[in-house]
């Protein structure tokens, strides 16, 4: 029988633990969570009126489905206390003996505590990789790809990078939020996505669809909770309540703030000299993604350049997808790969000993500026070993689950057109008022209108445009 920690019957086993700090892993968790429903928002801001609540829908989804996989044996397999190089074993599965012990993430907080801070990660993940399909995927396959992608992309390289015993760990790689697991696995796994599903149908476009966003309020909004949900996500990375997670937490907050200014600017000289609120919006995303990996490595001041270059970089490289020719309508890639990568390199640069000693506990050699030069390389080593994993395998299994009936990957042509909302939830975000009442029935009653009725395919935020600004998230 595996280490519980002690039998809660006959000893106290919170002693072992300094409240303080599970206090402030669970708040850190929570503000995690915000982030998932909060990149549905962005997402279905993003997209058009017709596929909106597809978006929403699938960061509620994607709470449930990863947090049971997570339970199930998603945090087994990543956190096992007895994981080899590439992966853990079952000696947790379905939270067997997940209870008091020090967990392997942060020894000063426990199993129990560790598992419900990190399993928001791995669902935020989720949501994120799932959006490189928005508009044309069909939602029951996606539900099952999701489980299994959690199991052979997410959980290996949460292993390689966040478990001691994980190869990148051993290596030497840093990485102190998830620049690696989450944002360079979800952006490469949204791009496999994408290109297995091919593009989106529109006889008007001659390449790469582009839409004008349907909210920009929902836009602004989810923005809004990523911000402050990411105070948490970097600032609880700590796994205790010390200097070190409140130096990340400002550390966040500069990177966003720079790399909201550094793509607001670039856009204005770029697309039309407008102050763009999506543009504001999309670079304060990069620069937290970029800050990331770094944010409990590098001094204050290098969260300056760390979130002007992720902005500038994932701007950039928001036009790969017309040179690729990969429908990643909502740059996933771009935000999350590329900027991941640049905040992986940033780290490796910045890293500074005295700023991941704050937490009391950690030593590392630094980066270039404490003349550590292989940490580069380590951090290159493990940032293309992500990115090569997520794509080749999530490639991988959507190519076979399209080959087996009943989990093709892709609406039918018509069903794209009516809109994901209808023709797979058969509900809408906003109904139309004629459509919400049946004669006879309770006033509050609300019905699903016939998909004839709003199969409308030309409406202004559906038509392709020439002035219609790049997707920038």
């Amino acid at each position: 029988m595996g280490d519980t920690g002690g039998d809660s019957l006959t000893t106290d086993v919170n002693k072992q633990y300094d409240l303080a700090n599970m206090v402030w892993i669970m708040t850190a968790g929570a503000l995690v969570w915000i982030m998932i429903p909060g990149v549905g928002l962005l997402y279905s801001g993003l997209s058009r009126k017709k596929h909106g609540l597809s978006l929403i829908w699938a960061g509620m989804m994607a709470t449930a489905l990863v947090s049971f996989q997570w339970f199930f044996w998603g945090y087994s397999l990543t956190f096992s206390h007895e994981a080899n190089k590439f992966l853990g074993k079952l000696d947790n599965f379905a939270m067997m003996n997940v209870l008091a012990a020090p967990s392997v993430g942060s020894a000063l907080i426990p199993d129990i505590l560790y598992m419900f801070y990190q399993g928001m990660f791995a669902a935020i993940t989720g949501m994120l990789m799932v959006g490189g399909a928005h508009e044309r995927a069909r939602l029951g396959p996606m539900m099952v790809f999701l489980f299994i992608w959690m199991t052979v992309v997410y959980c290996p390289i949460a292993c390689w990078t966040w478990n001691p015993a994980g190869w990148i760990a051993v290596m030497g790689g840093l990485d102190f939020a998830g620049g690696g697991p989450v944002h360079m696995t979800s952006g490469a796994g949204a791009l496999a996505y994408a290109l297995i599903c091919g593009k989106r149908n529109d006889p008007a476009a001659t390449g790469i669809p582009v839409y004008k966003p349907h909210n920009i309020f929902y836009i602004v909004l989810g923005t809004i909770f990523l911000w402050f949900g990411w105070f948490g996500f970097n600032g609880g990375s700590s796994g205790n309540a010390t200097i070190r997670g409140y130096y990340a937490a400002a550390n966040t907050n500069l990177a966003a703030s720079c790399g909201a200014l550094a793509w607001m600017f670039l856009d204005y000289f770029r697309k039309g000299k407008k102050w763009s609120t999506v543009a504001l919006c999309s670079g304060a995303i990069a620069g937290l993604v970029g800050i990331t990996p770094a944010a409990g490595f590098v001094p204050i001041y290098f969260a300056v350049p760390t979130g002007i270059l992720a902005a500038v970089g994932a701007n950039l490289a928001g036009d790969l997808k017309h040179v690729l020719r990969i429908d990643d309508g909502l740059d996933i890639f771009a935000l999350h790969g590329v900027g991941g990568f640049i905040g992986s390199i940033c780290t490796g640069l910045f890293a500074a000993d005295y700023v991941a000693a704050l937490d009391g506990l950690t030593v590392i050699s630094g980066g270039w500026i404490n003349h550590h030069y292989k940490q580069l390389g380590f951090q290159l080593a493990g940032a293309c070993a992500t990115l090569g994993w997520s794509f080749v395998v999530s490639a991988i299994i959507l190519f076979a689950m399209d080959k087996i009936p009943g989990l093709h990957l892709r609406m039918h042509a018509e069903d794209e057109a009516t809109g994901t909302d209808l023709s797979q939830i058969g509900e809408l975000a906003m109904w139309e008022e004629e459509d919400s009442v049946i004669p006879g029935v309770h006033a509050n009653t609300l019905v699903n209108p016939t998909p004839e009725k709003h199969s409308r395919t030309n409406s202004q935020s559906d038509v392709t445009s020439p002035e219609a600004p790049v997707i920038e998230a």
